[in-house]
């Protein structure tokens, strides 16, 4: 039998709600013992957290309560871990960063008043990039996070913090938000299901932004059931963020029996993707046709230009978004002896190394003899990008990549080179410009070294078309069933 630390929200509802006598049957309180013990055991060598929460009794008892006043919302009593770009009132919320180190959030962001709402509990925050920008969560103002299968490579990033945290069975899932991949990559990295919603169908109130036209709140979990419930609860119309979108804004799409499966081999099969990865991708599709589903070769001409593009608006998006951080109005302080060191000395201290590189780069960008030629050009492609996508959907139910490249990278390999860095995205960006929904589920492991890496395979699917999303995921989890 499981660890109860080990279980998926779906088996830990089932043993919260069995009578008390009955073999297998917990308590909410059994549960989170589990979960903050093994958090507070390994966190010392992974660095998941960047902050553990004392049990809440309270909380706890209501939840007990309420499961057995017949409560059946399956998130009720369950322990998960909250990226620390997302405020809980009450709790620091520093974004990884030395700028918000002692920033107390005085309010819940939308997507934790509904978890509350639920009856969720919550283990601690999570470590991540700073200010979500990175791809390994090297970029951390307070350590990096160590992925759980070989602790000498990155977990991914920017939420390699839940990512780990749900690989290394701290929690029994978690919340991360993704701007260009930095939810399905490092589940990529650390062998788990990591999925993205469609623009708009979770609200961003209370997410401290990056890219606000590309973030997204999303699950990060042990099974597709788990991810599926848990968006399920978080998804919905919030008057708080005027970018939410109503369920039945875009047509509905029905789950087929067999998917259809668009393959745009023309990418997978360019230089910088690991020739294993492609091996292991070609067998899982294999496996997929084999099973029943088709696959249909697709060419998707501009996709190559999406990293560029993205690298364009996202840049752009932070150094508005960060420019209220400025010790003076918000964020860490350091006087100087005039106005303008305020300025410099508060924000030279309080970002770190990668955050400064890509606000110089936005702000340049957005300059006035360069916001036409870059900024406007970049949302022009990302129009054409969603153009191009709209007409693949015509001939297929989901587009299928590997998630990443290349599986996890080692500490220090790519920090020297921050292009070879941002090339971890190159699959996953374009999910973010044309604001269409995806996952990354595990497909199978890659030897380096003697260490066996997991790799995900990522399908994208049209815009609120969630349900065929995953209908995918689910065909590739039965794979290794």
């Amino acid at each position: 039998m499981k660890a109860l630390n080990e279980l998926t929200i779906v088996e830990a509802g089932k043993r919260l709600r069995l009578p008390s006598q009955q073999e297998g049957a917990i308590t909410v309180r059994n549960l989170w013992d589990a979960c903050s013990t093994v958090a507070k055991e390994k966190n010392e060598k992974l660095n998941a957290y960047l902050e553990i929460f004392e049990a809440d009794t309270v909380a706890i008892a209501s939840a007990q309560k309420r499961i057995t006043d017949g409560e059946m919302n399956p998130l009720c009593g369950i322990p998960l871990a909250i990226k620390d770009n997302l405020l809980i009132e009450g709790k620091i919320a520093s974004a990884a960063s030395k700028m918000l180190e002692k920033y107390v959030a005085t309010y819940d962001a939308t997507v934790i008043k509904k978890l509350k709402k639920a009856g969720a509990l919550f283990i601690g925050r999570t470590n991540m990039d700073e200010f979500a920008m990175g791809s390994s969560t090297e970029h951390s103002a307070f350590g990096a996070t160590k992925n759980p299968i070989d602790t000498t490579r990155v977990p991914g990033g920017s939420s390699g913090g839940s990512a780990t945290a749900v690989a290394a069975d701290m929690c029994i899932a978690a919340l991360g938000s993704d701007t260009g991949g930095s939810i399905r990559q490092p589940a990529s990295h650390t062998g788990i299901i990591g999925m993205k919603p469609t623009y708009g169908a979770v609200s961003r109130s209370g997410l401290i932004a990056l890219g606000s036209s590309l973030d997204q709140v999303g699950p990060l979990t042990k099974s597709v059931e788990d991810a599926e419930l848990l968006l399920s609860v978080i998804a919905g119309v919030d008057s708080l963020d005027a970018t939410t979108i109503a369920p039945n804004l875009f047509p509905k799409r029905e789950v087929p029996t067999k998917l259809c499966i668009g393959v745009p081999h023309h990418l997978i099969t360019q230089d910088g993707v690991d020739g294993e990865v492609r091996r292991v991708f070609s067998e899982t599709l294999k496996k997929l046709t084999e099973a029943g589903h088709t696959l249909v070769d697709i060419t998707l001409p501009l996709s190559p230009y999406a990293l560029a593009a993205y690298y364009i608006i996202l840049p752009a998006e932070l150094s508005t978004n960060l420019s209220r951080l400025d010790g003076i109005r918000y964020g860490n302080a350091v006087r100087g002896e005039t106005l303008l060191d305020d300025y410099l000395l508060s924000r030279t201290e309080g970002f770190g190394t990668e955050t400064r590189r890509r606000i110089l780069l936005g702000t340049y960008i957005l300059s006035a003899g360069y916001i036409d030629a870059y900024y406007r050009k970049g949302n022009t492609a990302r129009s054409v990008l969603r153009k191009e996508y709209n007409e693949v959907f015509e001939k297929c139910d989901v587009v299928a990549f590997p998630t990443v490249p290349a599986p996890a990278f080692k500490f220090g390999e790519k920090t020297d080179n921050p292009l070879a860095m941002y090339l971890e995205d190159m699959f996953t960006v374009t999910a973010n410009l044309t604001g269409m929904p995806a996952v990354s589920i595990p497909m199978g492991t890659v030897e380096k070294e003697g260490k066996q890496l997991p790799i995900g395979i990522h399908f994208t699917a049209p815009h609120q078309a969630e349900s065929v999303l995953f209908a995918a995921a689910g065909a590739v989890e039965k794979l290794s069933a």
